[in-house]
């Protein structure tokens, strides 16, 4: 019911002149860089694509950076097309951005760019932040114990406080060999069955890209590559920094031996600025990235970091009429007057 109303308000921007009024202000609000991230490629992702298409200069990532810290003064070819310049991101690099967003980026001419992690495309296994849910889903004992707590897995709450457990256990490792070997264990404490090359439904959407798939992409035109780390750690949870400089410098390395030319792009993990951390910052900077970007959500200016470039979150469940509201501030200005009456009427 709550979805359905956000919908007919945004709706309502949409067909009164608002929506446009709004992106009207926008361009004229001063030069910005509007860079959206998705993960998977699925839900309202077309219908999403096609608005975006229509009402923004949808620019390669590289071309749009080159662009966006260029002297003003050079510009001028550009002044024609008075569109907000916007860039599409996708990151981790599941088998969905082939299967479904390369004949949609085909259909609609429009290019991206997907952040890899070459460990995984390497070995074709499922990301790890799928394993905590799996790991409980096919666990095969009645209860476990872990850190001094039990939890009995016959009991929906304990099922859920263990996936939580879990994930915070791996997903904030002090090395990615940590990583592996917690999994390991509570694999074998749990009596699991999972094998990690899939999701326990059998649907393989999760598992990556390989290296024929990428190829074929950037074969494309329209797909370009940049880098997220080897196995994608949070980079300011590692205790050795140079293991941190390892996942950042080598999975550069990697991508460019496989694609044949340079990687001047990188995508924090996580990419909040407490999962980057001063030595992700610098481990970006020491491997010669021109550009790297996080996951911090505001619109970048040109005062913005080359290497702290901010990005606006993409959600593919979104109706295109919500997606397009938000991306001007027109829902936050809603929920801000919702908040202000509540507050009134509460007092």
């Amino acid at each position: 019911m709550r979805e359905r109303l956000r919908i007919c308000i945004a709706f309502c921007f949409c067909y009164s002149g608002l929506l446009r009024l709004a992106r009207w202000r926008k361009q004229r609000s001063g030069r910005h860089l509007t860079i959206l991230y998705y993960h998977r490629a699925d839900g309202h992702l077309h219908a999403q694509l096609r608005y975006l298409q229509r009402h923004y200069r949808i620019m390669r990532l590289e071309d749009a950076l080159e662009e966006f810290y260029a002297d003003p003064a050079d510009m001028e070819t550009h002044r024609k097309d008075r569109r907000v310049p916007l860039v599409l991101t996708f990151d981790d690099g599941y088998i969905d951005n082939y299967t479904y967003g390369l004949p949609l980026v085909r259909r609609l001419q429009i290019p991206i760019t997907i952040f890899l992690i070459p460990g995984y495309v390497e070995s074709g296994e499922c990301f790890w932040w799928f394993a905590p849910e799996e790991l409980v889903q096919s666990a095969t004992v009645d209860k476990v114990t872990i850190e001094t707590k039990t939890y009995q897995l016959s009991l929906a709450e304990d099922r859920m406080a263990l996936v939580s457990v879990i994930d915070r256990l791996v997903r904030y490792a002090s090395s990615v060999t940590g990583r592996e070997k917690t999994l390991s264990d509570l694999k074998q404490a749990l009596g699991a069955t999972l094998s990690r090359r899939g999701v326990g439904s059998g649907d393989d959407s999760a598992l990556p890209m390989n290296w024929e798939q990428i190829r074929e992409m950037e074969a494309s035109g329209l797909v370009s590559f940049g880098a997220h780390t080897m196995h994608h750690p949070i980079l300011s949870c590692l205790s050795d920094p140079a293991e941190a400089r390892y996942e950042v410098t080598e999975s550069r390395k990697v991508l460019e031996e496989k694609l044949g030319h340079a990687v001047p792009t990188f995508a924090y993990p996580i990419g909040m600025p407490s999962d980057i951390g001063d030595q992700g910052l610098q481990a970006a900077r020491e491997a010669g990235f021109r550009w790297a970007l996080t996951a911090i959500h505001e619109v970048n200016t040109p005062q913005t970091d080359a290497h702290f470039l901010v990005r606006l979150p993409g959600d593919t469940r979104l109706h295109w009429t919500v997606m397009a509201a938000e991306l001007v501030g027109l829902l936050g200005v809603v929920s801000r007057i919702k908040r202000k009456y509540a507050s009134i009427f509460t007092k």
